[in-house]
């Protein structure tokens, strides 16, 4: 048996929801929906009211805005985005480098302290989970470290995560509101009117920036989401009508990235709220597409053994909830399909299930068989099936327990599996 144990490093909170099954299904492949950046020298939010809005699940790392840091609060930050033996990939990622959530929430606060303190690996590995598919919506802060920083529009930039290709302009504005409209082909209205009008009033903003795309040749094209409403207000800044917030997705296999430069995330009630639900769906709509590891070829096992450091994805171990996709090509007349799994010696224990569907990536929603027995050997029979390509996936139904503390909660339990699950895979034919 695997020993349990609790790593000294590794900390986010929990909070569980239980979520519709619409909700659950568009999950299907991630360990959770939201993961929530409250980290150094940004605000210490504990709570995200959409979530429970949208039925979502989130996790948060929680660290301190204002008080001295310690060398604990860098160690754990450090931990949690770049990785840490008991989780050599940060939260964020699983042991192949696929997102292990669909969104990441980057809070207000100090965006240059927080996106130094992150450093070169800390943003680097953000970047990672980008380019894998994971999506990321940012405000305030967070919308300046998304691309580069500029005090005013003549300024010399300093880059931070580099995950969108143009620069949040300082507007000039603190402790005050603006209102927002929405351009008529806002992606945004596929998820809400507005009450008819495409408009919302007094949202809070302090701080907070605006949008000046720089696109480089091969970029994506940025989408204006919203506009601010500010021509009543006494600036120095050419803030009216400038993009308020914004959106970009590099590539079909990439997350998309969202912007905010006010704060919308704290109201838990009426259009400020359903603006923020709005720009939570189409981040998590924008994730990257189902990732297929490959061929299995008839009667020859496929070992998935490799760890993160062999940076070879498709033969890395499984993570916790993870799906792992296939496919094998049915020829016309094969009486029956048998696929096996099974483990080494150490890792009977964990929960691995089988599915399978024609014509598209299998999961537990939409496979046409399915075994689901507890344990990690196993065998999964198809019986005449139709000529043609059959997907088969490996999902580990085994996850970590938490533990809260003051900086959220620590991973427990069955730690083993952050760092992968290895298992053999083959499938026969029978004529």
């Amino acid at each position: 048996m695997k020993r349990f144990r609790t790593p000294l490093l590794l900390t986010i909170l929990l909070t569980t929801a239980i979520l519709p099954l619409q909700a659950q299904t568009g999950s299907e492949g991630y360990y959770k929906d939201i993961f929530m950046d409250s980290g150094i020298r940004l605000t210490s939010k504990s709570d995200l009211p959409v979530a429970r809005y949208l039925d979502l699940s989130i996790e948060r790392f929680i660290s301190a805005a204002t008080k001295e840091l310690t060398n604990v609060d860098t160690l754990r930050q450090y931990a949690v985005f770049y990785g840490a033996p008991e989780d050599e990939n940060g939260v964020l990622l699983y042991p192949d480098g696929a997102p292990r959530f669909r969104m990441l929430y980057a809070n207000g606060g100090l965006a240059t302290q927080h996106g130094r303190s992150l450093t070169p690996e800390g943003r680097a590995r953000i970047k990672e989970y980008i380019n894998a598919g994971g999506s990321y919506l940012g405000s305030c802060a967070g919308a300046f470290l998304c691309g580069r920083y500029m005090d005013t529009i003549e300024a010399q930039p300093r880059e931070y995560l580099n995950i969108w290709p143009g620069y949040g302009v300082d507007t000039g504005m603190s402790g005050t509101y603006t209102g927002m409209t929405l351009d008529k082909d806002s992606p945004l209205l596929r998820y809400n009117d507005f009450g008819g009008d495409h408009f919302i009033d007094s949202v809070y903003h302090n701080n907070g920036c605006y949008a000046v795309p720089l696109l480089e040749p091969g970029d994506a094209e940025t989408e204006v989401l919203l506009r601010y409403v500010a021509d009543t207000m006494k600036l120095e800044r050419p803030v009216h009508g400038r993009p308020a917030a914004w959106a970009y997705k590099q590539n079909a296999s990439s997350g998309r990235v969202i912007a905010i430069g006010s704060h919308p995330e704290s109201r838990g009630y009426g259009e400020i709220l359903d603006l923020m639900a709005s720009l939570v769906r189409y981040a998590i709509d924008g994730n990257g597409e189902t990732v297929v590891k490959g061929a299995l070829k008839a009667g020859e096992p496929r070992v998935m053994d490799r760890t993160t450091a062999d940076k070879l994805p498709a033969y890395t171990r499984i993570g916790d909830l993870q799906y792992h996709h296939f496919y094998i090509d049915v020829p016309k007349g094969t009486k029956r399909l048998t696929v096996e799994l099974s483990t080494p010696e150490g890792w009977k224990d964990f929960d691995l299930y089988l599915f399978a569907a024609p014509g598209k990536p299998a999961f537990k929603s939409n496979a046409a068989w399915k075994n689901v027995v507890l344990g990690s050997d196993k065998k999964l029979t198809v019986d005449s099936p139709k000529a043609g390509r059959l997907y088969i996936s490996v999902q580990c139904a085994t996850t970590v327990d938490t533990l809260e503390s003051k900086y959220g909660d620590t991973y427990t339990g069955r730690t083993e599996v952050l760092n992968g699950v290895p298992y053999t895979i083959k499938a026969c034919f029978e004529k």
